[in-house]
């Protein structure tokens, strides 16, 4: 692997193929046989420029959720009236479609989050003026029957990302236990009818994910301004709690006070069956279980630089997704920086790992073609694979589709593409998946059926 410094002359240059080693590479073989990517989640980005700044390392503390908000304040549509502490998640509630206010006018969404084929939950903001009832436009609108219907929920008493305040993105484990952060944090323990801030003592929150009864979050000290909420992060840590309580602690010391030399750097998670990985600042790779048992450590390094943070909080120069416990890709986006214009093209490598990151090889097949060298028009922000093996890359064009057990890489058919392209694509089985626009403004997030060969919108708005 070359120099980091040399990383734009080597990409120029001729790529020899380098074959898999024997018997330590059996991702690549079966990749030729048929691509046996089976749960395959991740996100990527643009690079961007990188600005140096002091080192900061965070308070390594528990955290606690912050007193209930006044009662003098007023409630929008689709916000919660009492931001207390619920103790558990309720069955009666988890069990059953949410009935709520009607989703606000020119809702804008910014991020999604399925638990089933049927039920997923939106985040994002009100778009027009005049339409919210107190000074916070934050809104939650759930569908129960895959976007062809919506209604609003209670959301929490926040703004958009400003800076360290507001949310952005958000996630749910199952029907009762969400969490909406970015860079503030927020838990709901009965499905979205009540939100508790969390205490995070100055940190801002830049990434949550969550398997089998626990969450996992990245609390970085970051001094980002307007949207750019993970921008100018110098140090992240990484915390856990069960899922169903708010008990934030750090996992261990190995993953505290992470940093890339004082450089504006990003990180990200990725939970893979029983194993969990944390993609850090400086390219170190830890690894560690996701019940909470033991700390994680550290593996290797990743084969491209991290760089600093997309506007999501996830990392612009590469991204990492898990296959299972051990076999992992990574994807780089080695552009030089600063980012392509809009519309632009950059290279995009996928390198492979079969020992959990521990040695990584460029996949390049003889006998298939550059399948694993993505399309090189348009600026990459995320990528999935559905677990029947289709890979799909958003970028600010649309979405590029490698179908299952094919050497060719194709353009999605997108039905009222948005400007702007994507900026998240997720599968959640074989054939279904959603994919969030970069151009809030449409007011819907698009679904595919068809396992991402098609993707059609579905306008959050109230039935």
């Amino acid at each position: 692997m070359p120099d980091r410094d040399d990383l734009d002359s080597w990409l120029n240059g001729r790529v020899d193929p380098l074959p898999p080693p024997p018997g330590t590479f059996e991702l690549i073989q079966r990749r030729a046989r048929r691509r046996k990517y089976r749960k395959l989640a991740i996100t990527a980005g643009a690079a961007a420029a990188v600005v140096a700044v002091a080192v900061t390392v965070p308070q390594v503390v528990s955290l606690h959720v912050l007193s209930p908000a006044p009662a003098s304040s007023r409630v929008a549509a689709g916000q919660s009236t009492s931001p207390g502490a619920t103790g558990g998640s309720p069955e009666a509630s988890s069990a059953t479609p949410v009935t709520g206010p009607p989703v606000p006018p020119d809702f804008q969404p910014g991020s999604v989050t399925f638990v089933s084929t049927d039920t997923g939950w939106v985040i994002g903001q009100a778009g027009t003026p005049g339409h919210c009832a107190t000074q916070y436009c934050t809104s939650v609108a759930r569908t129960d029957d895959a976007g062809k219907t919506w209604t609003g929920v209670p959301a929490p008493l926040t703004g958009p990302a400003d800076g360290a305040t507001g949310v952005s993105q958000i996630r749910f484990l199952n029907l009762a236990d969400g969490w909406a952060f970015g860079p503030e944090l927020f838990a709901t323990h009965d499905g979205g009818q009540h939100w508790t801030q969390i205490d995070t003592h100055g940190l801002r929150v830049t990434d949550v994910e969550t398997v089998d009864g626990r969450a996992f979050g990245l609390f970085a000290s970051c001094s980002g301004t307007g949207q750019a909420f993970a921008g100018q992060c110098t140090s992240y840590t990484l915390y856990s709690t069960p899922a169903s309580a708010d008990d934030w602690t750090p996992v261990g010391p190995s993953t505290s006070g992470l940093a890339d030399g004082g450089q504006d750097g990003s990180a990200s998670i990725v939970l893979a069956g029983t194993t969990g990985y944390l993609l850090a600042p400086d390219g170190m790779l830890y690894a560690g279980p996701v019940d909470g048992t033991a700390p994680w450590v550290a593996v290797a390094r990743v084969p491209c630089a991290v760089g600093p943070a997309q506007p999501d909080g996830q990392p612009a120069g590469g991204l990492l997704g898990a296959v299972n416990s051990t076999d992992l890709i990574f994807a780089c986006t080695p552009t030089p920086l600063p980012a392509p214009p809009s519309g632009g093209e950059q290279k995009k490598l996928i390198f492979a790992s079969a020992d959990g990151g521990s040695s990584w090889q460029l996949i390049e097949p003889v006998s298939e073609g550059p399948a694993a060298v993505a399309p090189i028009a348009g600026v990459a922000t995320s990528l999935a694979a559905s677990p029947a093996e289709t890979v799909m890359l958003a970028t600010n064009l649309g979405i590029d589709v490698l179908p299952a057990g094919s050497a060719s890489w194709q353009q999605a058919t997108v039905q009222g593409a948005p400007a702007g392209g994507f900026t998240f694509v997720g599968m959640t089985t074989d054939t279904q998946g959603v994919a969030v626009p970069a151009d809030a403004a449409s007011g819907a997030v698009w679904f595919t059926f068809d396992g991402g060969q098609t993707w059609q919108p579905s306008a959050v708005v109230s039935s």
